[in-house]
C-alpha cells in the first residue's frame, strides 16, 4: 500500500513535522520492543489485540539499561514504546524513519495516545477489527504532543435507554480512538436504575425496568408499549471499568440525588416523601421531564445512600463521583412536615438550603473517603460557597451555560464545562425537517468545534487554571439504541476531541476538510452510524415524531 500522509489527524497534534527518506514498513516481519516501565506492558498488549496490525510471532522485545534492544541481531524494523520522564502526563514523541516507529511518553497513557496517532497514520482499514495483514507503509514524521486540558470527557445517559454492555465496550474504543479520557456514565434517574446494589436488589429488580416509554419529546401522543429496563451486575460494571483502564480512560460513575430519584423510590417507597405521597403506589417514571419525587431528607435515607455508595466504591476507583444535585423541583419538600422539621432542626433558610445541606453531607462523606465529589451546577445553590459549604475537592459541571463555573471557580473549585446549548449532543445538529426528534436549539457541528472551554473571565481573572476540560453530554430520551447514539454524538465528538485536546480558536473549515477526507472513512471502518455532514439518510430521519426545536 501507498505510504499515507500525516495531514488527517483528528484531534490535530501539536506540532506535526514530516520528512524525507523512504517509509517505515510495518508487517510481518516488524518486532515490537517495550522499555519495562510502569504500564507500557498493558499498552503492548492492547497493540497486539489490534489484529489488523502485523508483528513478527515471537512476541514483545524487552530494552536493556542502556535503551537498546537486548537482541542486538535482530534486523532493526520495529515498533519501540518507551517513557521519558520529561515529558508531561499523557503527552508524547513519534518519531518514524525508516527502521522504527518509536513513541515515547510522558507515561503509559501518553504513549497510549501516541499509538493512536500512529494508528492514524495508517489507511482507514487499520481501524477495522480484523482483515487481511498486509504491509502498511508510513512516511517519515517526528510528532511532539500534549493534551490541553486533563478532562476530556463524555458523558452517557443508560438511565433513560439502557445500553447493554457490549455497546458500552464499543464506545470506549471510540472515545480511546479521539484521545478522550473521561467516560461519565449516567446510572440512575426517574426512568430507570441501572447499577446492582446487592444490599438493595429491588433497585434493579423494580428500578431497572419500566412499563412502557414515551416515543419523542414528552409533548408527543405516541408510545412504545413494551416495557424497557436493563442493569449492568457489578461483574459488568468492573469489566467497563477495566477495559476502560485499558484504554487509559477513567469511569466516573453518576448516582442521582435528592432528584430525578423516582425509579429508586418506586423500588422503596420509604425513600420518598411518605407524609405528602403516597408512594407506594408509584411506577419508575414512563415519561420524560422532571418528575417532582424527591427523596426524603431523613437519617434514614442518608444511610440507605451511603450504602449504596459504598457498593459504587467498591466498584469504580475513579477519584471523581456523580451525584447529579440538579433540576430538583422542591414542592413536597415545602408541603412536607418532616422535611421542614429538618429545615428548623438545621437552621436552614429553606428548600434550597435543605438540598445544598444534602449535598455538603454527600460531599463530606465522600471526602472523608479519599473521593471528590462531582455534581451538576445546581449544587451551588442554597449556600454551599464559602464558609461551611462544599469541600476543597468539590467540582462542578457546568450545564446551564458558563455562569455555574465561573462561580466554582472563583470560589476555588475545580470545574468541567458542559454548557448544553453546544455541547449537548442529544440536541439537533441542523435545522429543518429532516433532523430526527428535534430537541432544543441547534448545535451544528461548527457550534460545537468553537465552544470556549475556558470563559474570558476566568482567563483573566487568573482563574483559568480551575477549569479542568470539557465534557459532551448524551441524554438518551430520544435515543433509544446504538444506531441513535451514534448519530447523535458523530461525528460531533470528533470537535469535541479536537478542542479538548489541541485547545480552542483554531480553524473550523480546516478541521472540516481534515474530518471529511480522513476521520470519517475511519468511522465508517469502525461501523459508526454518524450523521453525514451533508444531512441524515434517508433511514436515519424519523418522520412523525414529535420532538421540540427551539429558536
Amino acid at each position: 500500500m501507498s505510504a499515507t500522509g500525516w495531514a488527517g489527524l483528528v484531534p490535530r497534534a501539536r506540532d506535526v513535522r514530516e520528512g524525507d527518506g523512504p517509509p517505515f514498513v510495518w508487517g510481518s516481519g516488524t518486532a515490537l520492543v517495550v522499555e519495562p516501565a510502569p504500564g507500557l506492558r498493558e499498552v503492548a498488549r492492547w497493540l497486539r489485540g489490534q489484529s489488523v496490525l502485523p508483528f513478527r510471532e515471537e512476541g514483545e522485545r524487552a530494552l536493556d539499561d542502556g535503551g537498546a534492544p537486548d537482541d542486538e541481531g535482530a534486523p532493526g524494523n520495529t515498533v519501540e514504546l518507551r517513557l521519558d520522564a520529561g515529558l508531561g502526563p499523557e503527552a508524547y514523541r513519534l518519531e518514524v524513519t525508516a527502521d522504527r516507529a518509536l513513541i515515547e511518553g510522558g507515561d503509559a497513557a501518553g504513549v497510549f495516545r501516541g499509538l493512536q496517532t500512529l494508528r492514524q497514520a495508517l489507511p482507514p482499514a487499520a481501524f477495522r477489527r480484523a482483515g487481511p495483514r498486509c504491509e502498511w507503509r508510513i512516511a517519515p514524521c517526528r510528532v511532539q504532543d500534549a493534551p490541553r486540558f486533563a478532562w476530556r470527557g463524555l458523558m452517557l445517559d443508560v438511565a433513560r435507554h439502557f445500553m447493554p454492555k457490549d455497546g458500552v465496550l464499543r464506545l470506549l474504543d471510540l472515545l480511546a480512538v479521539h484521545k478522550l479520557n473521561v467516560f461519565h456514565l449516567h446510572l440512575t434517574d426517574d426512568q430507570g436504575w441501572r447499577m446492582e446494589i446487592r444490599r438493595y436488589p429491588r433497585l434493579t429488580e423494580v428500578g431497572g425496568s419500566r412499563s412502557r416509554t414515551r416515543v419523542g419529546h414528552r409533548a408527543s401522543p405516541l408510545w412504545d408499549e413494551r416495557p424497557h429496563g436493563g442493569h449492568y451486575t457489578q461483574d459488568d460494571l468492573r469489566e467497563i471499568v477495566a477495559y476502560a483502564a485499558e484504554r487509559h480512560i477513567t469511569v466516573v460513575p453518576e448516582i442521582e440525588l435528592p432528584g430525578h430519584s423516582q425509579a429508586a423510590i418506586a423500588a422503596y417507597p420509604q425513600l420518598g416523601n411518605t407524609d405528602v405521597v403516597d408512594t407506594s403506589a408509584l411506577e419508575v417514571w414512563t415519561d420524560w421531564g422532571v418528575s417532582p419525587q424527591l427523596l426524603a431528607p431523613t437519617d434514614d435515607v442518608l444511610r440507605f445512600y451511603e450504602h449504596v455508595l459504598e457498593e459504587v466504591l467498591d466498584v469504580f476507583p475513579s477519584p471523581f463521583i456523580h451525584i447529579g444535585g440538579d433540576e430538583t423541583p422542591k414542592e413536597q419538600w415545602r408541603a412536607s412536615a418532616v422535611a421542614q422539621e429538618r429545615i428548623a432542626r438545621e437552621g436552614l433558610r429553606d428548600e434550597d438550603a435543605l438540598q445544598a445541606w444534602m449535598v455538603r453531607h454527600f460531599d463530606r462523606w465522600l471526602a472523608e473517603r479519599g473521593r471528590r465529589m462531582v455534581g451538576w451546577d445546581e449544587i451551588l445553590e442554597g449556600g454551599t460557597l464559602g464558609g461551611d459549604g462544599l469541600t476543597p475537592g468539590a467540582v462542578v459541571s457546568s450545564w446551564r451555560g458558563y455562569e455555574g463555573g465561573i462561580a466554582a471557580a472563583e470560589a476555588g473549585h475545580d470545574v468541567v464545562m458542559c454548557p448544553e446549548h453546544e455541547v449537548y449532543l442529544d440536541r439537533r445538529q441542523a435545522p429543518g425537517e429532516d433532523e430526527p426528534v428535534p430537541l432544543g436549539r441547534v448545535a451544528s457541528l461548527q457550534d460545537v468545534y468553537e465552544v470556549r472551554p475556558v470563559p474570558a473571565r476566568l482567563a483573566e481573572s487568573g482563574h483559568a487554571g480551575r477549569v479542568l476540560g470539557l465534557q459532551a453530554n448524551m441524554w438518551t430520551e430520544c435515543a433509544e439504541s446504538s444506531q441513535r447514539v451514534d448519530y447523535q454524538v458523530f461525528p460531533r465528538l470528533a470537535a469535541v476531541a479536537e478542542v479538548a485536546w489541541a485547545g480552542p480558536g483554531h480553524s473550523y473549515d480546516e478541521f472540516a476538510e481534515r474530518l471529511a477526507a480522513a476521520h470519517l472513512p475511519r468511522l465508517d471502518a469502525c461501523g459508526v452510524e454518524y450523521r453525514p455532514l451533508s444531512g441524515p439518510r434517508p433511514w436515519q430521519r424519523r418522520p412523525g415524531i414529535a420532538g421540540r426545536p427551539l429558536e
